[in-house]
């Protein structure tokens, strides 16, 4: 079996499946956020009854974070129904914006986008939350309210979306049935070379297959070049399997993996046991492609879908008005530092726009040192607008207010997010192209689609 078959497996109570199989699997966390979550919560309470209690309230994960920090009223009233759920399940991990449990969530303009604006529990967007947070383990079943959950399968698990009906069924019992995907391979072989990103991996591997061409299919990573990649980047790479219409992405378990859940379960106190699957040797795949990472270069993907691959040095003459690093994709730690890399001691001639996916990493970025400067200060000095509150922000657009959302159209953004479909980050008569932050940080200085290793020092 596969890497996804032994999971499902496992969690269906059976000693083998295949691909094409359905069975009912228990889950072993349900997340939701403040887009789905007051529709899943209806859906519960409307099939289970008013008064039903959750399967187990140590294993759902409420994180609001889609449509925080905007003045639009709906927006805000949505971390309150959450909030009031989390109060009558009584549920245990909650990552609330604000610090009174009986209070209501109202972001001020006033104070403007940039200075923080939430409280001591808030945890950022999800799919980077999750795991900084202790809720992801090797072979385990995480089902989300967000095409983006299939990110948590660069810790060796199933981790896919599902919409609020399921979620809501989830939620009263724990168990959804599934459909066993088909397994693709890509074998990973080499190590990146300098000014290519993680990014540049899966934008490569999607311009191979296109935009559908993993449609309800398991996209599986391995061979020998995955231990030369941090989870940060198998996070990155496992995130946009859905942009390839992928059930899940999924990666082999290591020393490296379990260095970093062990790190943080224990930090967080969650549960600190899990049991990992290793792919058996006679595994059949649907499909195989054999990635050489030492043969990538900088890549983008063009408007309109992020199947349009084309090297950076190949759109040089398009410029650009907007440059934008941050999401679960793009606004981890070490996304940042290899933006400051290509910015340090230059000045961006765009807008460019900063957002970190949690606020553990506005506090790496404000207290890592380069030279002196933090790799905050050194972003700022080089002109980019750089917001503390933690959160997806225009990653998706969100309502008008949204910090770097594109309220213009015809304007052309580059940006380290992970979808690009028309309006994605606003108005529908924008483009977006999708890179690595290298590639959005020498964009930025140049202003228009540039290698960043052009740019890059010595």
């Amino acid at each position: 079996m596969t890497l996804t078959e032994k999971i499902l497996a496992r969690a269906a109570g059976k000693a083998s499946v295949r691909a094409g199989d359905n069975v009912w699997v228990n889950a072993d966390i349900l997340m939701t956020h403040d887009v789905c979550g007051p529709g899943t919560i209806g859906v519960f309470h409307r099939e289970f009854g008013r008064d039903a209690k959750v399967w187990d309230r140590d294993r759902v994960v409420i994180i609001p974070d889609h449509y925080i920090f905007t003045a639009d009223s709906k927006s805000n009233r949505n971390v309150d129904i959450l909030r009031d759920f989390v109060r009558e399940q009584g549920i245990t991990y909650f990552y609330d914006v604000i610090d009174d449990p009986n209070g209501s969530w109202r972001f001020d303009p006033g104070r403007g986008p940039l200075k923080r604006q939430y409280g001591s529990q808030y945890a950022g967007v999800c799919h980077t939350a999750l795991p900084q947070k202790g809720h992801t383990r090797p072979g385990e079943v995480l089902f989300g309210t967000d095409s983006h959950t299939c990110m948590a399968g660069a810790f060796n698990e199933f981790a896919t979306g599902i919409g609020n009906t399921d979620a809501g069924f989830v939620m009263g019992t724990g168990k959804l049935l599934l459909k066993v995907p088909e397994t693709m391979r890509f074998r990973l072989e080499g190590r990146l070379q300098p000014g290519v990103m993680a990014k540049d991996i899966i934008l490569h591997i999607i311009g191979e297959i296109g935009f559908d061409g993993a449609t309800y299919r398991a996209m599986q990573f391995d061979g020998d070049g995955v231990a030369g990649l941090s989870m940060d980047d198998r996070m990155t790479v496992a995130n946009m399997a859905i942009e390839a219409g992928g059930k899940n992405g999924i990666f082999p378990f290591d020393a490296r993996t379990a260095e970093y859940v062990e790190a943080r379960t224990k930090l967080n106190g969650t549960r600190q046991t899990y049991e990992p699957v290793e792919p058996d040797r006679d595994q059949k795949f649907i499909y195989e492609l054999v990635v050489e990472l030492d043969k990538l270069e900088p890549t983008v993907a063009c408007h309109p879908d992020p199947g349009q691959r084309k090297k950076a040095k190949e759109l040089s003459s398009i410029r650009l008005d907007r440059a934008y690093v941050g999401s679960c994709t793009g606004g981890k730690t070490s996304d940042f530092v290899e933006f400051a890399r290509v910015l340090r001691g230059k000045r961006v001639v765009i807008d460019t726009f900063g957002v970190p996916a949690t606020p553990e990493i506005v506090h790496d970025l404000q207290n890592t040192r380069w030279g002196g400067r933090t790799i905050w200060d050194i972003l700022v000095d080089a002109g980019v607008r750089m917001t503390e509150n933690a959160g997806c922000a225009a990653c998706l657009g969100g309502p008008v207010d949204t910090f770097g959302r594109i309220n213009q159209p015809g304007l052309k953004c580059i940006s380290a997010t992970n979808r690009n479909f028309p309006g994605r980050m606003g108005d529908k008569e924008s483009q977006v192209f999708l890179a690595s932050p290298a590639t959005v940080a020498a964009s930025a200085l140049t202003g228009r689609i540039t290698d960043p290793r052009e740019l890059l020092p010595a």
